[in-house]
């Protein structure tokens, strides 16, 4: 765990330099900014952030009774003080339930968010109003907690089950921080995890105790495999966006790593064509390709549609493995290892049951060699392309392929 934290956990050089560069940019907002004030939010302000990880988030909190009745037009305030405060960097606007901005300052990237100051989530106007509220609650559980809270992250992180995104469906910081605020310890909660049915309800702050969630609660919110109430807002699933798939293969890799700990487990692997190739040694499709720009969360679910689609079209030659990865930059890895490398020149296609005796006849007139076999007329075509490499090709030509990626920049089948 020791030697783990040393490479995760900001060294007190880091966090000097983080806080300063904050301090900085806050300052400069502020002084443009009027009836708000701007505020570390996210994991900085919790203390649980990963080192190397300089994506701060920054919430600018306007003044409730002032512009309750403007929330629409927060992001637009927002956007004339950031201008004035920072005239020569560019601004990313983002669209969202409010629109917020991202920019880069001293090589930092921030981004920032305008909110109504509430100090009830019951006043909120917006999901992100209640933001600095998950900071508040945090903090107030997890003195001690806050490596147990690294631990956790960058365990997910290795594996691939870190972030809410549609794209990956996995755990949020926030959610890890309610777990281990919970559990009590990274270990805890891994057992906690492993034991857990399909379901499970976690709620910190007993606001159900006694109470079915399942009758309380809109149904729509409950729709997770793991329901962990919000506990600085109890009509909330804060894990809303896990999927049973990635709850599932926490409890695998918990299970894993209880049995043999080993440092590993907290290192992501890199998606490599000679480690692959190596491992494989044959039956292998690998590609690079670059995405298209936009938001992340749209970027990554374009990237899954396009990974989905190959795969399902791969079928033919049964996938054994598979996995993709992105730099959220401009490249994105797809990798496939498959059974067979050459599919028969002519396959059996199914047509309509027997009965169908109209459909059967204009199946037969439309194919010339027709068999029948279980009640149904088959005919035998001719396999475009039985090979893999030029299937392959052929299948990076598809129109739905190139509308949900920029390019493919190379690929490689052995």
């Amino acid at each position: 765990m020791q030697e783990v934290l040393k490479v995760i956990k900001p060294s007190t050089k880091e966090q000097a330099k983080v806080k300063k560069v904050v301090s900085a940019f806050i300052k400069k907002l502020d002084s443009k900014l009027k009836d708000a004030k701007a505020i570390l939010g996210g994991s900085g302000a919790k203390d649980t952030w990963l080192s190397g990880n300089h994506d701060i988030d920054i919430f600018v909190q306007y003044d409730f009774k002032k512009y309750k009745e403007q929330s629409a037009e927060l992001s637009d305030l927002l956007k004339d003080s950031l201008k004035k405060a920072f005239p020569k960097i560019k601004l990313n606007n983002v669209h969202g339930s409010r629109d917020y901005f991202q920019l880069v300052y001293e090589k930092y990237n921030f981004e920032v968010v305008p909110i109504i100051k509430i100090t009830k989530s019951e006043k909120a106007l917006n999901i992100t109003d209640i933001s600095p509220l998950h900071a508040v609650w945090v903090n107030k559980h997890t003195k001690k907690l806050k490596d147990d809270i690294r631990l956790a992250k960058q365990f997910c992180r290795a594996n691939k089950l870190y972030g809410a995104e549609s794209y990956i469906s996995g755990f949020s910081g926030y959610v890890l921080e309610i777990l281990i605020a919970n559990f009590g310890s990274f270990n805890k909660f891994l057992k906690a995890i492993i034991s857990m049915r399909l379901d499970q309800v976690v709620d910190p702050e007993n606001y159900y105790k006694g109470k079915d969630v399942f009758f309380e609660l809109n149904r729509s919110k409950l729709q997770s495999p793991l329901i962990v109430i919000d506990p600085v807002d109890k009509s909330r699933n804060a894990a809303a966006a896990l999927s049973k798939e990635k709850f599932m293969l926490l409890k695998k890799v918990a299970r894993d790593y209880l049995d043999k700990p080993n440092q590993d487990f907290f290192e992501k692997k890199e998606i490599s064509f000679v480690k692959l190739n190596k491992k494989t040694k044959r039956n292998l499709v690998f590609i690079t390709l670059e995405p298209l720009s936009g938001k992340e969360d749209v970027i990554g679910m374009r990237l899954l549609k396009a990974f989905n689609f190959l795969k399902r079209e791969l079928v033919k030659f049964e996938v054994k493995k598979f996995g993709w990865d992105w730099d959220h930059k401009k490249k994105a890895v797809f990798y496939f290892t498959l059974k067979q490398m050459r599919l028969p020149d002519v396959e059996d296609r199914p047509g309509p049951p027997l009965k169908m005796e109209a459909a059967v006849k204009a199946f037969k007139k439309k194919n010339k060699d027709t068999f029948e076999k279980s009640g149904r007329i088959f005919s035998k075509d001719k396999v475009e392309f039985p090979e893999l490499e030029k299937f392959v090709k052929n299948l990076l030509k598809a129109k739905y392929l190139k509308e949900k990626v920029k390019s493919v920049k190379d690929v490689k089948v052995v």
